[in-house]
Parts: structure tokens; sequence; C-alpha cells
């Protein structure tokens, strides 16, 4: 997954429910975008939030749990 030229490996299988991953950027709207595409293809069902975190500004995501799909 490319956001904002850097290019990130997400081990989507790993990714299980209540777990998450932060990304630094500078533009969140399009990072997002980036984010959805990605998870949408997969089917993993997310919860994103813009934050600062140790100073800096990027996208939490959390993977939720859906019901009968785990």
């Amino acid at each position: 997954m490319k956001v904002e030229t850097i290019s990130y490996t997400i081990n989507w299988e790993n990714f299980k429910a209540g777990r998450s991953f932060f990304i630094p950027c500078l533009n969140p709207t399009e990072a997002l975008k980036e984010i959805l595409k990605n998870t949408k293809r997969l089917k993993l069902d997310v919860v994103t939030k813009v934050v600062i975190e140790g100073g800096v500004r990027g996208i939490r995501v959390w993977r939720v749990a859906t019901p009968g799909r785990g």
C-alpha cells in the first residue's frame, strides 16, 4: 500500500479484530482513500481516526469484528 510516496507492507492476514496500526501522513484525506481502498478490497471492517501520536499526525486504523466473520 502506498501512502504519500511511501510504500507500506501490511500483513493483512495477521490484522485481527481488536488490533490497530498507525500511518503517519500530511494529507489524511488522500491517505484515508488509499487505506479504505485496500481494506474494502479485502472485505475488512475497520474504523479510522485522524490522530496525533508522539507529535506526528496520521491515521490510526482499527480492525473491528463483524458478526459471523470474526
